[in-house]
């Protein structure tokens, strides 16, 4: 596949881009329309548009890869699809209601008030930390697989590729903000969905299977095992622990996370934001189990023409842009090119609008839309587009995957302490916290949590954890909370 014709692609893809991101903030590019969409998005578009950012290009890549990992996971990450979407319908129905009552637009501005300003600049602070590290690393992971299949061909540098990336994510969001971004999302979705579905069709196509040969193929193979029972103590894929992590990452990952709530709180009332999630929550478990199938054949079909890679995450890739033709190379470069940027768009609008809110209280002043407010926000986005490409040239300088996986993993961690905020708030309203003690005992929480799954083995009999244990880190928030509190006075509890 010729680099100048994957090249010529992207800038095709980036233009039209450009082209929605001027038709939707012609007639109003306000901070508004940037953070809120004026809170009056379609909910199918928001729906349809999340899987795109819900699904990354990390997820692209490594879902099928991973079907065949030396691990044996097979189809083991469908039950941590499977905890996903009940987090989903506990994110619909009981934290949308709450956020939409409260007419937020950052949802952290909740912890101000039911816990307090520290806890509520520490809950916003935990976001901005995360979701940077979080969103850099996933670029990171697919500007890589660019430079290696197209501009490494024109000795172009690393650090230019991620700035021409930033750039053009930049030249699409930074006016239109939340409103370019439902209707661009919604685009890259499909996308992402379409290249998923014919990248099974072109494999299909070179195995002479059909559709039906293919699901028996895929059944009958080594990959599809879905259900782990066994060994709940060292296994990482015990059913328990991919579903119970599932569910509480999804709360924590998703429903305290200013990204893909800003999508929700654009709808127009809690009705249809709830329609969006639920609608969203099925078709998100649909695309997953096309996902782990494309893997399967990857793996089938690899082990028919005696294809070998480096690690799992090449394999998707190398079959797609070296064997199987120029509209399959193309197809699947749509795919993660919509993967990664209906991710990355959406985290810049969402860490702009959380400083500008979180920080700078927009939400609290009467100018916010005013040319010098804009012009502050344009600051804000161009701030944090700079920072990401810091970051991923960061990781880029590390250049040891074990590393660069464990900062992502820390940046994980840290979402453990919003789900006990959270919690405390909702379910010990009686008790008052003690506010300049919070951003201490979100520190402590993942440090504990870091030490813990390290030592496991030793300290509890052989126990693995995996992502159960964003879990026990939201506990640890919680006791913490818990007992550095008192009761409220009656006065103060009315």
């Amino acid at each position: 596949m010729s680099p100048a014709v994957l090249l010529l692609f992207i800038i095709g893809y980036f233009l039209v881009l450009i082209a929605i991101s001027y038709l939707t903030s012609k007639n109003s590019a306000d901070n508004d329309t940037f953070f809120v969409a004026n809170r009056n998005s379609k909910w199918y578009l928001v729906a349809f548009g999340m899987i795109g950012t819900a699904l990354s290009g990390v997820t692209f890549i490594s879902v099928p890869g991973k079907v065949g990992a030396p691990s044996g996971d097979q189809f083991a990450y469908f039950q941590f699809v499977l905890g996903n979407a009940a987090g989903f319908v506990i994110i619909a129905t009981v934290l949308l209601p709450l956020y939409y009552r409260m007419q937020l637009t950052s949802i952290y501005s909740y912890i101000e008030s039911a816990l307090g300003t520290w806890s509520y600049k520490t809950a916003a602070a935990i976001f901005l930390l995360s979701r940077t590290i979080g969103s850099a690393f996933r670029l990171y992971l697919v500007v890589i697989v660019l430079q290696k299949f197209i501009f490494d061909s024109y000795h172009i540098p690393f650090a230019v590729t991620v700035l021409l990336c930033l750039v053009l994510i930049w030249s699409y969001t930074f006016k239109g903000g939340l409103k370019t971004i439902i209707v661009t999302d919604s685009l890259q979705t499909l996308f992402l969905v379409s290249s998923v579905f014919l990248s099974i069709f072109f494999i299909c196509r070179s195995l002479n299977f059909s559709v039906f040969e293919a699901a028996e193929a895929i059944k009958n193979s080594s990959y599809s095992q879905i259900f782990f029972f066994n060994d709940f103590l060292s296994s990482k894929l015990h059913f328990g622990k991919e579903f119970l992590g599932g569910m509480f990452i999804t709360i924590a990952m998703t429903g305290l996370d200013q990204d893909l709530m800003q999508k929700n709180l654009s709808c127009k009332n809690i009705s249809e934001a709830q329609k969006n999630m639920f609608s969203f929550t099925t078709v998100f478990v649909i695309i997953n189990i096309f996902f782990l199938s494309v893997g399967a054949l990857l793996y089938i079909y690899a082990a028919n023409k005696g294809i070998k890679v480096e690690k799992t995450d090449y394999l998707y890739p190398t079959i797609a842009l070296k064997y199987l033709g120029v509209v399959p190379a193309i197809v699947f470069m749509l795919g993660l090119t919509a993967a990664t940027f209906a991710t990355t768009d959406s985290a810049l609008t969402a860490l702009t609008t959380s400083f500008c809110v979180d920080f700078l209280n927009f939400n609290k002043r009467k100018d916010t839309n005013t040319p010098a407010m804009v012009r502050t926000r344009h600051y804000v986005h161009i701030f944090f587009s700079g920072l990401m490409l810091i970051t991923i040239l960061l990781f880029n300088a590390i250049n040891n995957d074990a590393v660069v996986s464990a900062i992502f993993k820390v940046a994980s961690y840290t979402y453990g302490p919003l789900l006990g905020l959270y919690s405390f708030g909702l379910f010990m309203s009686s008790r008052q916290v003690n506010d300049r003690l919070v951003p201490l005992i979100c520190l402590i929480s993942p440090a504990v949590c870091y030490v813990l799954s390290t030592s496991s083995k030793e300290w509890l009999g052989g126990y693995v954890f995996d992502n159960e244990l964003i879990i026990v880190n939201g506990l640890i928030t919680f006791a913490g909370l818990l007992l550095t509190s008192k009761a409220k006075s009656r006065v103060a509890a009315l």
